[in-house]
């Protein structure tokens, strides 16, 4: 059956929608008292008609208003999952279904996603169609790319609310990290080692929080241990990085030994934020005093000044995120730059505490 042509006498849904939204919203961040989310909205429109003074050309024009539209409709997309981990995977979208980095990557998410976490993939085919195959689309999110050559998402994600479809892949790429609370990475190409290297960047020079890393070869696979093997010799060999940078990520070919990397991560441990020049690490349960010691002792090398202390939530907390109030932490003044021993840290405290 043929599609009606629309009525030209009836007003388009999408500029009547615009309008009201100006009408009903923009007068909410035009007062003097403002939340604080609205002070923020209204620095972004300021900025958005700083563009336009400033003669901004029509392509660049194009890219903010691309870029801005993916990242509000992620955020949207993912806003009612906040409270459940997450696990960004990467891998070749070459590999056959027969392959035995096929089977690993779907036994991986369906561990991962039996362990309560949901799975994020690029939502194309090979590696990222086995780990939602394995995770199930309930439990799956698909973050697509547009390409000039067409990629389809793979049946698992296809229609689904939970994919989402960007143009840029700088936009997506900050989707994978921000929304992550752990990163598996399996067989791939340069966009599976792009990926890896981005994301122990941003995490060695704390642009990222701490989050578990881990590459996974499937059985008697040596694609990572041969990758570990020129970082070894390459890097850390000519001192490019550091002996306690490798503590940043676990390279295995057990699935198991996969799962338990991310999920140990998170017994004790819980999140962090600096807050002024205190890093507050939240974590799950009370500390016993004479670990917190202990962990002061081992660590002196991580505090710039004083010790680790064990307190409430600080009122600053409150305010951003009020779910997090009846955690403890622990807070002391970091040394910047020492991420691989901070991990250390943090596995210290998860099989101790």
């Amino acid at each position: 059956m043929a599609v009606p042509s629309p009525n030209p006498d009836r007003p388009r849904t999408r500029p009547r929608r615009r309008r009201d939204v100006l009408t009903e919203l923009l007068p909410r961040i035009q007062g003097e008292t403002l939340t604080r989310d609205e002070a923020f909205v209204r620095e972004m429109v300021e900025t958005c008609l700083k563009i336009l003074r400033d003669h901004t050309g029509t392509g660049d024009l194009k890219l903010f208003n691309a870029e801005l539209r993916e990242l509000r409709y992620a955020f949207k997309v993912f806003a009612p999952y906040r409270q459940v981990r997450k696990v960004s995977c990467f891998g070749s979208a070459r590999t056959p279904s027969t392959a035995p980095a096929y089977r690993t990557a779907r036994d991986f998410s369906q561990a991962i996603a039996d362990r309560g976490y949901m799975v994020i993939t690029g939502g194309g085919d090979g590696i990222m169609r086995a780990c939602q195959e394995g995770a199930g689309r309930e439990r799956s999110f698909g973050a697509n790319i547009r390409l000039p050559f067409e990629q389809e998402p793979n049946e698992f994600i296809s229609n689904d609310p939970k994919l989402v479809t960007f143009r840029y892949f700088f936009t997506r790429k900050l989707i994978f990290v921000k929304e992550a609370d752990a990163v598996a990475l399996f067989p791939g190409g340069f966009g599976t080692m792009d990926e890896g290297f981005e994301v122990l960047t941003l995490v060695q020079t704390g642009k990222s929080r701490p989050l578990p890393i881990v590459y996974i070869d499937s059985p008697h696979g040596t694609f990572w241990k041969t990758w570990l093997r020129y970082v070894q010799d390459h890097l850390l060999r000519a001192k490019l990085i550091s002996d306690d940078d490798l503590a940043l990520f676990k390279v295995t070919h057990s699935v198991e030994d996969a799962v338990d990397e991310v999920t140990a991560f998170y017994r004790v441990y819980h999140s962090s934020r600096m807050l002024g020049r205190d890093f507050v690490m939240r974590v799950n349960r009370p500390i016993p005093p004479a670990l917190v010691r202990d962990l002061a002792r081992e660590f002196h090398d991580l505090l710039a000044s004083g010790d680790i202390a064990q307190r409430d939530a600080f009122p600053e907390e409150h305010e951003q995120e009020p779910d997090l109030d009846p955690l403890p932490r622990l807070v002391f003044r970091l040394v910047q730059g020492r991420a691989g021993r901070l991990r250390q840290l943090i596995d210290r405290l998860n099989r101790e505490a």
